[in-house]
């Protein structure tokens, strides 16, 4: 991360105004971004998963030999905040749920961890109807759709068919469930970790590009 700052340009700050003191620092306003067709060409990129033991440089290394190369990996799929943005390590990921919750367990009649809390399943986040409809030829669509508590407790199991016009018949089937916040956490955890990977033969053109705005 050091050496990624020296490419970006100097300005003039006022550090004491009481006195007029200035200083010279780095501009770390100044931003650059991927062209949104680049990263829409299938042909510039690859698909990763982000593993437990990745980091953005771990991952810079791995695929363009050099760590420093991080800030690709992670404008490339705009990210922010890499602390936040990142999907988080087991261990990490559990601490941060304990600690999220921990005053709902504290609050509870029988007094539980965070993490007990959020895994307890009277504890529910979200509700959800679901529609799967399976055509003739075995194609699946299935919808999703988030509910309130009174909609979901008279929500039926059903199964029917629906013929078509065209003589296709269709099989509906109606399910529910329901999501512990837990659950929701997780499944907002692992949301993050499939991204996108600039190819490396790309890289020496968009490091001159980088360099050439940055520095404005």
């Amino acid at each position: 991360m050091a050496r990624f700052f020296n490419y970006f340009s100097k300005t003039v700050y006022t550090a004491n105004t009481a006195v007029g003191g200035l200083d010279t620092v780095t501009n770390i306003i100044s931003r650059f971004a991927f062209e949104q067709r680049l990263k829409e060409n299938s042909a510039a990129f690859y698909k990763y998963s982000i593993q437990d033991s990745d980091t953005p440089e771990i991952i810079a290394h791995k695929y363009y030999d050099n760590s420093e190369r991080h800030w690709i990996v992670l404008m490339f799929n705009d990210i922010v905040d890499a602390q936040y943005d990142w999907p988080l390590r087991y261990e990490n990921f559990i601490s941060y749920v304990d600690s999220k919750y921990t005053a709902n367990g504290a609050a509870n009649t029988t007094v539980q961890t965070g993490l007990a809390w959020a895994m307890n399943i009277n504890n529910v986040h979200s509700y959800y109807k679901i529609i799967k409809r399976t055509s003739a030829d075995g194609t699946v669509i299935e919808e999703k759709l988030q509910v309130d508590a009174n909609t979901y407790a008279n929500v039926g199991a059903t199964s029917s068919s629906i013929t078509l016009q065209s003589g296709n018949i269709i099989t509906q089937a109606v399910t529910k469930e329901k999501k512990t916040y837990y659950e929701y956490e997780q499944e907002e955890n692992e949301s993050k970790r499939d991204i996108i990977l600039l190819k490396p033969e790309f890289v020496p053109q968009i490091e001159k590009e980088f360099k050439k705005v940055i520095k404005q």
